[in-house]
């Protein structure tokens, strides 16, 4: 198997100071999240409902802003990240909001070496599998960490916004729906501040939604649901329109924006 330990250094070096621009951006408005503000979005309520109680682990957290809003409804809560700078902060708010949520710095694909509780959830959300290369190990530790019965959720954009080249401001299509090659990205701004000067490094891979069916089909969970929606939750595309529903679409919208899935571990 190819050593990707290079990818993910410099990943998380960019991950580290997107974290300061992050916590100061219009997008995250962490002063709102501060006064009671959930970062959660419909999508994800309506999937998992009332946690209270439940035993609930969040993959790449980012810095913990929809950990610490499971923990306010009351989710016993672990967040993971690779980001050292995004733990920290995550560790900071937690405290400063009297939560009892944990936060855990580590590669995802790593998570079963660094926690070994087991949960009544596992979620994920946007932005998160373009990240790895590979889905297999991925699945096989979500399978690890839950409880029998547990479920796991993700909401995720759509493989097929990923296709296009967007650095330039525009949509170009330039990558394969399914493509094994790592692709490599380096611009200047983040998504959450694209006036910012800090020059974003990545690594990436795109994966179809067979793909991540077929990975957790064999790591042992059964799939619940599998939806597809044309609305994003974020701005951080080109070109995107504002719903009367908050949301966001592209205009002439030809194809999904994101899908959700769940699924049960029996």
């Amino acid at each position: 198997m190819k050593d990707n330990t290079n990818y993910f250094e410099v990943n998380r070096a960019t991950w580290n100071k997107k974290v300061a621009i992050h916590s100061q951006s219009e997008m995250y408005d962490l002063d709102a999240f501060k006064k009671g503000k959930s970062s959660l979005m419909p999508y994800e309520l309506k999937a998992l409902g009332n946690v209270k109680d439940k035993f609930l682990l969040h993959l790449q957290c980012h810095f913990g802003q929809d950990t610490l809003s499971w923990s306010r409804m009351g989710a016993k809560c672990v967040g993971v990240d690779l980001s050292d700078e995004g733990v920290k902060l995550a560790k900071q708010l937690n405290t400063e909001l009297g939560l009892n949520a944990e936060f855990v710095c580590c590669n995802v694909l790593d998570t079963s070496e660094h926690v070994t509780e087991t949960f009544d959830i596992v979620f994920t959300s946007y932005g998160t599998i373009g990240w790895l290369p590979d889905l297999k190990p991925w699945a096989k530790m979500i399978a690890e960490r839950l409880k029998v019965g547990g479920i796991f959720y993700i909401v995720e954009f759509h493989p097929i916004a990923w296709m296009f080249d967007y650095t330039d401001g525009k949509s170009e299509m330039k990558y394969h729906y399914s493509q094994d090659d790592v692709i490599y990205d380096e611009y200047e701004g983040t998504y959450a501040n694209q006036d910012s000067k800090m020059i974003s490094k990545e690594y990436g891979w795109n994966h179809g939604l067979s793909e991540v069916v077929n990975s957790l089909i064999e790591a042992g969970l059964t799939i619940d649901c599998l939806n597809e929606y044309d609305e994003s939750p974020y701005d951080v595309f080109p070109d995107l329109v504002k719903t009367d529903s908050e949301m966001y679409k592209i205009k002439d919208q030809k194809f999904p924006m994101i899908f959700e899935l769940k699924a049960t571990k029996k």
